[in-house]
């Protein structure tokens, strides 16, 4: 082999490995972290973690990848120890995928229909229509299933560039000697190993394996314990992801290390040991790509049938390995709600957004539940549910803090258009969230106050109040929804709202002065009472905000201004509703 032939090889590994990494990109987004929501709910029961391990892993092509989401799942409380096990099993078995298409290379026939299954044939079809997807096409998802078309077309590129690199290394009797020091079961595993850790993928470690294959020098002497080191490379990543992490995501990466680590060493020793006394025939003879596919799926299938029955085994193994300390502080149920915002997730940004709409959901609700609860101090004062508002107006600010950072990490993803709109819809309401329930705080010292003095609003202040507070409930209740579900068309049933409760403060003013003129009520009453309907118009602004903001982002309007302007002066939905709304919170 010359310069160029080298310059080849690895321009060929470059593709390799790019085709696969993009490819996986894509197949991650058009899951839409629906993949790492069946992980999260289905683990009821080990076989079916299994099951759900290795069809994730399959899909998304990367065992490494499931296994951080695992340790990412466990550290953030999420998932148990227990079920980790069984995915991390899974996600072995899931990984011979990979090689299983890769071996589709090594089809060698002059039929016409056997020809067709083979990558280089068609592959080019699937990168014209990939690229036809990426360049002509509007729709994010046919745009994302372009992405792994051409991945998996500049995959296959770079193998059967690889492939006709390596060819002339056959003749090359320096090559063929270090491949026969190989051979060496341990020189084989280490081999294996160091190349998995390196390049953080055992598919594509095993990608290139099959590469070599087709200069006939690959024995299964040689591949066979290569592919075992392959196997304990691929828990670098996970082991990696750990640092730093919960005990008990440490000790989910380390269930992974002993499951291939046990389970290559058990191997090697049964089989060599029968190698020994049968003397295997096919160990001398030259692997092929479908023969590694071969080895590696009876290993990891193996490997899985005998740990299975024992995971409990594993899990002992972790817990001796990585032990509790006496002087570690149990982590609070507060910050484990925080736990949801795990920064491994960010490696599968679909995921990381879906567990970002729960936080803020999460958030959300307890803005609401402040408001409620504020509403009900007054004409009703507790000290222990004013310290829960209190509390809550805390949670909602940390809420604000962690999710605001986690969200901007985020946006510098490569996400889908609809993933986008997520988070910026998020990144714009979540300070309006933490403003109501400032708000809710505001009411709450009003209530105080009141109790305080030993003073009550007149039984007509108190009917109009209540009927003001309960279309402020109704508009945060129905913002609450319309952000969960970000519905655009239930969002413009929030605006003919706000505009009543605009209206509704207006007239709640008008009749404390005529209180005030007849001497009915007093000034310093007129003062807490402006307060508190001066909190429910903000509440009831930052709803409005919240609903012009979705529908901006889902729409791709900009002005706000001249979009509520058009809203309310050439819709005729805002003004039926408008004029239904006036009627349910009419005041007596």
């Amino acid at each position: 082999m010359d310069f160029f032939s080298f310059l080849t090889l690895f321009g060929g590994l470059a593709m390799f490995l790019y085709g696969m990494s993009v490819m996986g990109d894509g197949l991650a987004r058009v899951s839409g972290g629906k993949l790492e929501r069946i992980l999260e709910n289905l683990t009821s029961s080990p076989l079916k973690a299994v099951l759900l391990g290795a069809a994730v892993t399959a899909v998304i092509q990367s065992s490494s990848a499931t296994t951080v989401m695992v340790v990412g799942f466990v550290n953030s409380g999420i998932m148990k120890l227990s079920q980790a096990a069984g995915i991390i099993m899974g996600a072995n078995i899931g990984t011979t995928a990979t090689s299983w298409i890769l071996s589709l290379a090594g089809i060698e026939s002059s039929n016409f229909f056997l020809r067709l299954l083979k990558p280089s044939s068609f592959s080019p079809v699937l990168a014209m229509v990939g690229v036809i997807f990426l360049m002509f096409v509007k729709s994010p998802k046919k745009k994302d299933i372009g992405t792994i078309l051409v991945g998996f077309a500049v995959l296959m590129f770079g193998m059967e560039t690889m492939s006709g690199a390596v060819k002339p290394l056959a003749d090359v009797p320096e090559f063929t000697g270090i491949l026969l020091k190989f051979s060496n079961p341990i020189l084989g595993v280490l081999a294996g190993t160091v190349l998995t850790a390196v390049i953080q993928s055992s598919s594509a470690s095993v990608g290139i394996l099959q590469a070599l294959c087709v200069t006939g020098a690959v024995r299964y002497s040689v591949a066979l314990p290569i592919i075992m080191g392959q196997n304990i490379g691929t828990c670098v990543t996970a082991l990696l992801s750990a640092i730093g992490a919960k005990k008990n995501a440490q000790r989910a990466a380390m269930i992974h290390l002993y499951f291939n680590l046990i389970g290559t060493l058990v191997f090697m020793a049964g089989f060599y040991l029968i190698n020994s006394i049968v003397h295997l025939e096919f160990m001398n003879e030259a692997a092929g790509p479908a023969g590694i596919a071969v080895i590696h799926s009876i290993f990891n299938i193996t490997a899985t049938v005998c740990w299975l029955p024992f995971t409990g085994l594993l899990e002992k193994l972790a817990y001796l390995t990585i032990r509790d300390k006496k002087d570690e502080k149990e982590i609070s149920a507060e910050d484990q709600e925080f736990m949801i915002l795990e920064s491994r997730f960010l490696e599968k940004p679909a995921f990381a957004v879906e567990q970002g709409r729960t936080a803020a959901r999460h958030m959300a609700w307890e803005a609401h539940k402040s408001l409620r609860l504020a509403l009900s101090l007054i004409g009703n004062y507790d000290e222990e549910k004013a310290l829960q508002v209190d509390q809550m107006e805390s949670k909602v600010d940390r809420y604000e803090d962690e999710l605001g950072t986690y969200l901007v990490k985020l946006s510098n993803k490569q996400l889908s258009e609809h993933d986008g709109h997520s988070v910026a819809i998020m990144l714009h309401c979540i300070g309006d969230f933490e403003r109501i329930s400032d708000h809710a705080v505001n009411i709450m010292e009003s209530a105080q106050e009141l109790y305080q003095k030993g003073a009550a609003f007149s039984k007509n202040a108190m009917e109009e109040l209540g009927v003001l507070s309960q279309a402020v409930e109704d508009i945060v209740q129905l913002t609450y929804t319309v952000f969960d579900k970000q519905d655009v068309k239930m969002a413009v049933r929030i605006e003919p709202l706000e505009e009543c409760i605009d209206e509704l403060c207006k007239e709640l003013k008008y009749r404390h002065i005529q209180r005030l003129q007849s001497g009915t009520c007093t000034i310093e009453m007129g003062f807490i009472l402006s307060d508190i309907t001066t909190s429910l118009e903000r509440i009831a602004d930052h709803c409005s905000n919240i609903g012009v903001c979705i529908t901006q982002v889902r729409e791709d309007l900009y002005d706000t201004h001249s979009h509520l302007d058009d809203l309310k002066t050439e819709s005729t939905v805002f003004i039926h509703e408008l004029e239904e709304v006036r009627k349910q919170y009419a005041l007596p």
